[in-house]
């Protein structure tokens, strides 16, 4: 008897000490702004994804810090390809992991993610990927606001899109900062936590570019 009470606090233990590790990183990166930051917590991720094999946060985690590699490696697309292979591998594994009947919410953050996983192979080489992984990258997004048409992660990257993407094309910088400002409003809502509560920085970032 002792013995299995024993077990169970060591058990409970473990879960607590996992969980708090998730936290520990997901609040690193909220401060996270370079590729060396970034490529840190990928790394960190990862190996908690063996810790948490039932998770889905780990992987999605993973994959985001890889995009926002590609991000900031937008005007240097040389360097995007190895990130956006498995930002790729990660956030399906993420997905993998959800019941996609129950979990709406949650698979809306995961596409998301997947939106901007291909939105970067699309700055590895505009004229060779654009229209392919630029299309996936829409089909996602699309598919993130339909489950949740106030995400303000999407809503983001729906800002973000909207931005850059010349007029001709459906750009709508006006459309961009609404988004934007909406986001912006919506993500005082979220809590700090293990949940995706990013977005704050980016769209602040973006509405400054209307100054």
């Amino acid at each position: 008897m002792k013995k299995t009470i024993l077990s169970l606090m060591l058990l409970a233990c473990s879960v607590f000490a996992m969980a708090q590790s998730l936290e520990e990183a997901v609040h690193k990166l909220d401060n996270a702004a370079s590729v060396k930051d970034y490529e840190a917590l990928e790394k960190t991720f990862t190996t908690l994804t063996t810790q948490q094999p039932d998770s889905w946060l780990p992987w999605y985690y993973a994959a985001y810090c890889n995009a926002k590699i590609g991000f900031l490696y937008q005007e240097d697309g040389d360097k995007i390809e190895p990130y956006s292979v498995k930002g790729e591998e990660q956030i399906g594994r993420a997905q993998a992991l959800l019941d996609s009947a129950r979990q709406q919410q949650e698979l809306s953050e995961v596409l998301t993610v997947a939106s901007m996983v291909n939105r970067i192979k699309v700055f590895i080489n505009p004229m060779t990927y654009g229209r392919k992984y630029g299309m996936l990258s829409e089909k996602y997004l699309q598919q993130a606001l339909q489950l949740q048409p106030e995400n303000p992660r999407a809503l983001y990257i729906r800002a973000w899109v909207k931005y850059y993407t010349p007029k001709m094309w459906g750009g709508d910088k006006p459309l961009a900062k609404e988004l934007a400002e909406k986001s912006l409003g919506l993500l005082a809502k979220d809590k700090a936590g293990t949940e995706p509560h990013w977005g704050k920085a980016e769209n602040e970032a973006l509405l400054a570019k209307f100054r």
